[in-house]
């Protein structure tokens, strides 16, 4: 179960209930430039973060029910853990999420961040997802063993066809006609936080785009490797062991997708991070507080999500 998934439902399910706010939720799709630039809560405007947030309770719902079929018991232990879970988050992870945002618009007021800086916010970043997924894991593990035969039939069929939908979103067209659309997407997500770009700009991501052959398919192949694991573990998932798969499959969920996929990962990440400090490099001091400002804005909503109890000790902690 992919958090990058559940972030994809929790977004595009809020957007129907905020789309006077302006909620942008496409974030499957692009994840590219984002990444460095902002944490998992890929949203702007409308204090449109604080409203996201407060529906993610519902959000592991929303993306569960669009696969599975829950009873009435399993909706309410799966509600239960997830008010568990965002206590945590609210807790102990928001306050890291603004110490970076801290940290990125202090740099970014010494103009523009060199590649070594580029690079350290980058990973600090990664830092945010792995404990996350651990959280996440026992809630995976509790609701994944409670389900029934004809539960697992329909998650299968409801994965098969999403998988169709999915390769027949991305996959259409000649491979320029895929890197032209990766760009674009890619070009909506820097204009986002840089503002309108430059003939640099564009260029860098073109360039980028161009180099990504391939990639699409090869992470929708790693996709469909990653359920057939998760389907046959669910096969036993009244043996010994299954907790020890399901784990696995969570938080390190490269090794059950292929070697291709994770080499492919490896050259995207290092690609990304690249494009990321051309970017910045080519960017005008318009562009930096643009991105400033942004962060700012986000940072302030993260501030104004409060939680009892414990929220102040992490606020010590990492402020």
């Amino acid at each position: 179960m992919s958090m990058q998934s559940f972030f994809d439902r929790l977004f595009y399910r809020a957007k129907r209930h905020m789309d006077q706010c302006g909620l942008v939720s496409d974030v499957r799709a692009g994840r590219a430039v984002a990444l460095v630039l902002i944490s998992a809560f890929l949203v702007t405007g409308c204090s449109s973060t604080r409203l996201a947030y407060r529906y993610a309770d519902w959000g592991i719902v929303w993306w569960v029910e669009d696969f599975v079929t829950l009873t009435q018991p399993q909706k309410q232990q799966l509600e239960a853990d997830i008010d568990n879970l965002k206590q945590w988050h609210c807790s102990t992870e928001l306050p890291r999420y603004r110490a970076w945002l801290n940290r990125l618009q202090s740099d970014l007021s010494s103009g523009n961040p060199n590649p070594a800086k580029v690079q350290s916010l980058q990973s600090q970043l990664m830092t945010f997802f792995p404990p996350l997924l651990q959280q996440i894991t026992p809630t995976a593990i509790s609701l994944l063993s409670s389900l029934s035969d004809e539960q697992v039939r329909e998650l299968a069929d409801n994965m098969t066809n999403k998988q169709r939908e999915l390769e027949a979103e991305f996959l259409v067209g000649d491979p320029e006609a895929i890197a032209e659309a990766r760009a674009e997407r890619t070009t909506e997500r820097a204009e986002r936080w840089l503002g309108s770009l430059n003939g640099g700009h564009q260029t860098s991501i073109t360039e980028w785009s161009d180099k990504r052959v391939g990639q699409t398919r090869i992470w929708l192949e790693g996709r469909r490797n990653w359920q057939k694991a998760l389907l046959d573990a669910l096969e036993k998932r009244n043996q010994r062991g299954f907790a020890e798969t399901i784990t696995e499959l969570i938080n390190n969920p490269e090794a059950a997708r292929g070697d291709a996929y994770a080499e492919m990962m490896n050259r995207s990440m290092e690609a990304m991070a690249l494009l990321v400090q051309i970017l910045l490099l080519a960017s005008q001091p318009s562009h930096l507080d643009h991105l400033a400002r942004q962060a700012s804005e986000l940072r302030g909503d993260f501030k104004a999500l409060t939680c009892q109890p414990g929220s102040e000790v992490a606020s010590r902690v990492y402020e």
